[in-house]
Formats: structure tokens, C-alpha cells, sequence
């Protein structure tokens, strides 16, 4: 072989390499399509299997627990005014009885009800279930339970009275517990029903000030997930509802021994009005979506806690999987300032301190 020869065997060679590498990157790019189309196919076949019938609420009967106030109160009127029966649950007759009227007041049709029954819906399972079927027996089976019953409280960790922890259990998780034990035997011989739980963002990350109320709000997420595997072959559907701050009594009540620290956190999210909130978390729980959140930050919250959380549309997982590396760079952001935010605070508090000695 002559050197022309030789040397032009090894420039082809040469340029058939190098243009196997210049390819590479578009057989990727085929490649990857190919993984996404694959992926919304396969969604599309199962979709049919996650993507429940939406619950009709004209003539429906729905119980709010915790619905004499705020959210509570706000979601049975939302119900309401699209046709609904309501049974309200809740402590307080006195308020009870103001709720029925301003609930009343969103009636489409002559034939709604609302019913009223006085309880604690944390304390006694027997009584709970016993106020129940008066419930069903007047107003027909429950179609969807509103578990909206809850309390909070902030403090530092070691401020916070250890029965304070056992209250928050008892109120946000038992309250919810309770009431949903005694509806879900009805549901499942009629195979249909929706159950929401009214947690809170501060369910889906632990905040300044939140050591009692968060686990108490991230248990309803647990549960949620384990009743929805259970209850789908079922036809019936769970929601957990995750508001951020809302104007409510609760939530004025809250900030009277709000920490500076958990104050200035929650600013950086702003207040919700509870009839956002209700119309939100009752469109979702018709729908049957498993998650139901509140404006961008919310969004991005569920989005980033998914974990292994149920979808209810193609649309929602493609969502979760593409956004999640965006979304946990900019929590990291998030998570920076607020822990800027203690440090100020402990900082100033302790300058504050050490002027008191020197006076």
C-alpha cells in the first residue's frame, strides 16, 4: 500500500470515528424522546385506572368536621351552593347555630338541608360514630367527609407543655381518625365516596415554631396514603388539602404567641381568605385529585414532597417529574433565608440580653 493510500484509509477512518461521535448526542436525544413518548403512553393506558368520575354534589351529602368557622365553614357553603346536604360538626353549639344561617343563605333550591350536631369529634369514637348515623339515617349516606377539625399552636420545643403535643395528636389526627372510621364502611358497600383531610404546608415541611403542629398535620399525609391504596378499588377517593396561613379565627388566635421567628417565616408566603381556600379543596375533592394545593408555592411544595404520593392525571406526574431538579433548587433558596431569618433572631435576642445584664 502507498502512502496516499495509507494515509487516506486513516483520515476515513478517522472522519468515520469522529462522525460517530458528532451523532451520539442526536441518538440521545432519540433516545430520550423515545424513553417520554414510551412514558405518556403508558400513562394514557392507565390513566382510565387512576382518573376518577367526578362526584356530582347537587343532592350529595356532605359532613364537615371543625364546621362551624373558618375553612370549615367555607367549604360547606362552597358545597352548598352547588346543591348539597350539609351535616355540620363542631364543638360550640352557639357557633353551630350562626354557621347553619350563614350557610343557609347559599341555598339553590328549597329542598337543601342543613343539619347541625354538637361534638367532639377527637374524644370518643362511640360517640362520634353514633352522631353520624343520626346523621345518615336524616340526610341519607355520607357521599363526601370534610375532616376539618383541627387546632394549632406554636412555641419553641422545650416551651411548649408536653400535653400540648398530645392535644395536637388527639385533635388534628384522632379528630380525623374518628370521623372517617365511621363513614367508610357505608362508602364501601356502596363503592363510591370522597374523604379530604384538611392538613396544612406546615404538614409538608417542618417549620420554626412547629414542633407540635407539624407532625399532627404531616400523620393526616400518611394515613391519606394508605386509605387511598385501600379505599380505590372501592370508587372511593381521598384528598388532603394542604392551605397555607388563612384568615381565620384559629389563625388570629395563633398569632397572639406566634414566635418572632415562625411570624417572619410565614410572611414570606402571605394569608389566604378561607373562601379561596373552600372553593380550591372542594373542586379537587370532586375531581378526586389526591393532593389539593394553593397558589405557586404550594405548587411547588407538593410537587417536591410527592414522594410516592397517588396521581390522578398523566398531566400531574409528567408535571412532578419534570419540575422536581427546579423546584429543590430553589427550595434550597427558601430553606437558606429561613434559616437566615433564626440566625438574625437568636443573634439579636442575645444582644438583647446581654444589654440587659450591662444596665
Amino acid at each position: 500500500m502507498s502512502s496516499e493510500e495509507a494515509l487516506g484509509s486513516a483520515l476515513s477512518h478517522w472522519l468515520s470515528f469522529n462522525s460517530w461521535w458528532l451523532l451520539l448526542p442526536f441518538i440521545m436525544l432519540l433516545v430520550v424522546a423515545a424513553f417520554i413518548v414510551a412514558f405518556v403512553l403508558l400513562l394514557y393506558m392507565i390513566s382510565p385506572l387512576i382518573s376518577p368520575k367526578p362526584l356530582k354534589l347537587n343532592g350529595a351529602h356532605v359532613v364537615v368536621t371543625g364546621g362551624s368557622s373558618g375553612i370549615g365553614k367555607c367549604i360547606a357553603m362552597e358545597c352548598y351552593k352547588h346543591g348539597a346536604f350539609i351535616t355540620l360538626v363542631a364543638r360550640d353549639e352557639h357557633k353551630l347555630v350562626q354557621a347553619k344561617k350563614e350557610v343557609e343563605k347559599c341555598a339553590i333550591n328549597d329542598k337543601q338541608v342543613v343539619l347541625c350536631i354538637s361534638v367532639d369529634v377527637s374524644k370518643d369514637y362511640n360517640q362520634v360514630e353514633s352522631v353520624i348515623k343520626q346523621a345518615q339515617e336524616k340526610l341519607g349516606p355520607v357521599d363526601m367527609l370534610v375532616n376539618c377539625a383541627g387546632t394549632s399552636i406554636s412555641g419553641k420545643f422545650e416551651e411548649v407543655e408536653v400535653e400540648r403535643f398530645k392535644k395536637m395528636m388527639e385533635v388534628n389526627y384522632l379528630g380525623s381518625v374518628y370521623p372517617t372510621r365511621a363513614v367508610i364502611t357505608t362508602m364501601k358497600e356502596r363503592r363510591m365516596g370522597r374523604i379530604m383531610f384538611v392538613s396544612s404546608q406546615a404538614g409538608q415541611i417542618g417549620l420554626f415554631g412547629y414542633t407540635a403542629y407539624s407532625p399532627s398535620k404531616f400523620a393526616l399525609r400518611g394515613l391519606a396514603e394508605a386509605l387511598q391504596m385501600e379505599m380505590k378499588p372501592y370508587n372511593i377517593y381521598v384528598t388532603v388539602a394542604y392551605p397555607p396561613d388563612t384568615d381565620t379565627p384559629g389563625f388570629a388566635e395563633e398569632n397572639k404567641t406566634k414566635p418572632l421567628e415562625t411570624k417572619l417565616i410565614s410572611e414570606t408566603a402571605g394569608v389566604c381568605q378561607p373562601e379561596q381556600v373552600a372553593k380550591i379543596v372542594v373542586k379537587d375533592a370532586v375531581q378526586g385529585n389526591f393532593t389539593s394545593s394553593f397558589g405557586p408555592d404550594g405548587y411547588m411544595l407538593s410537587a417536591l414532597t410527592c414522594g410516592m404520593s397517588p396521581v390522578t392525571s398523566i398531566t400531574e406526574g409528567l408535571q412532578q417529574i419534570v419540575t422536581m431538579g427546579l423546584f429543590r433548587t430553589i427550595a434550597l433558596f427558601y430553606l437558606g433565608s429561613f434559616d437566615s431569618i433564626v440566625r438574625r433572631c437568636m443573634i439579636q435576642r442575645e444582644h438583647s440580653k446581654a444589654a440587659d445584664k450591662r444596665e
